[in-house]
């Protein structure tokens, strides 16, 4: 059992996993008082992560169960803390991965908590008051408001509910090599699913030229003609790869199943970076010739820290740039979590989480 503090006295129906087999039940668990820091949200939406689908099962070896999943959450503040000025009851609210970091440490002041040492994340993560976190599949949360974002009111609390957690995991490194300011370069994006649809997006909006990079020669069309890229390229294909050659000044590769870095750097100029948000269960193949030949970098990076996630939330509004969605419901949980093991679905899906049909029922004294 998920161990609770006396100041968890607010009983919330929510959905869950209790061992690998991965199952999400209807489940009622405590959450804290509204702090003097806190604000509590009205979960509407939760978009469903890869990180999800791996929690649930056990895949890593450090879930701590019951775990309710989702760390790309919107919603509406119901109660703000009396230290908290931002935030208004009523606001128009995202949460993503992070629920609390050290605040003291140089990544921490830098805006990039999310390398805090002592982060700790939305859910299966250990809060400030020694509680196991719960997220976003269920129906109120209250967080530390530190880690909360305003949504821009002309973005639909759906579609944005998964920009909470791979849109900033595309956006950060972008930003980071100036792509948000500087116009006119040629980025390539490996992979077209949750994230690299997004990055497609993005990079579309700021001004650059978007070559995707795929192993499904069936997306061209949608990467084309729906997404707005400007190239395709088959990674698979060599012809293909040897005409891309030297020809990208920076590409993201989201793809989390193993695969070669070597055909992927020869497409990148001199002096070009790749920077892997992907996380595949094996190590990549990465010989030296094409770093070393081309002085060429290859470089991670891992969800954002907030500044990067308001900052995105910002250009987004301004851009009206969403997530392309399935919207399921709570008692389809399990067969949603099953296609996103298929991949199949375009490109994620998105809990309504007031259509609560299947959810456990809060005992009539409550």
């Amino acid at each position: 059992m998920a161990q609770t503090t006396p100041n968890h006295t607010q009983t919330v129906s929510g959905w869950a996993a209790h061992d690998s087999s991965g199952k999400i039940t209807p489940f009622i668990f405590k959450r804290r008082e509204n702090g003097i820091n806190d604000v509590t949200i009205e979960i509407l939406y939760c978009g469903i992560c890869h990180t999800d689908l791996h929690h649930v099962r056990n895949d890593w070896g450090i879930t701590m169960y019951p775990v309710v999943p989702g760390h790309e959450i919107t919603g509406v503040i119901t109660k703000v803390g009396s230290n908290v000025k931002e935030f208004e009851v009523g606001d128009r609210v995202g949460v993503g991965c992070l629920a609390a970091t050290c605040l003291e440490c140089d990544f921490c002041k830098d805006s990039q908590e999310n390398y805090c040492d002592q982060v700790q994340f939305t859910y299966n993560g250990i809060f400030w008051d020694g509680s196991i976190t719960y997220g976003g599949y269920s129906k109120m949360l209250v967080a530390d408001h530190r880690y909360v974002v305003h949504i821009p009111a002309n973005l639909p609390l759906d579609a944005t509910a998964p920009l909470l957690c791979a849109g900033v995991t595309v956006f950060s490194p972008m930003k980071d090599h100036n792509l948000h300011q500087a116009p006119g370069k040629k980025i390539g994006v490996v992979g077209l699913g949750g994230l690299g649809h997004v990055a497609v997006k993005f990079g579309k909006a700021f001004g650059h030229h978007v070559t995707v990079i795929s192993t499904s020669p069936s997306k061209e069309k949608e990467a084309k003609e729906r997404l707005g890229a400007d190239d395709f390229l088959v990674s698979t294909d060599a012809q293909q790869l040897k005409k891309g050659m030297r020809t990208l000044d920076f590409i993201l590769n989201t793809v989390s199943a193993k695969h070669s870095l070597g055909p992927l750097l020869e497409l990148l100029k001199v002096n070009g970076t790749m920077v892997v948000v992907g996380a595949p269960d094996q190590p990549f193949e990465l010989p030296s010739f094409p770093m070393i030949f081309g002085k060429r970098a290859v470089k991670g990076s891992v969800i954002g820290g907030m500044r990067d996630t308001k900052e995105m939330m910002e250009l987004c509004g301004k851009h009206n740039i969403t997530c392309d969605i399935e919207v399921t419901t709570p008692d389809k949980l399990n067969e949603a979590l099953d296609r996103v093991a298929k991949n199949d679905v375009r490109y994620r899906f998105v809990i309504d989480i007031a259509a609560s049909s299947g959810a456990a029922e809060l005992p009539s004294n409550i």
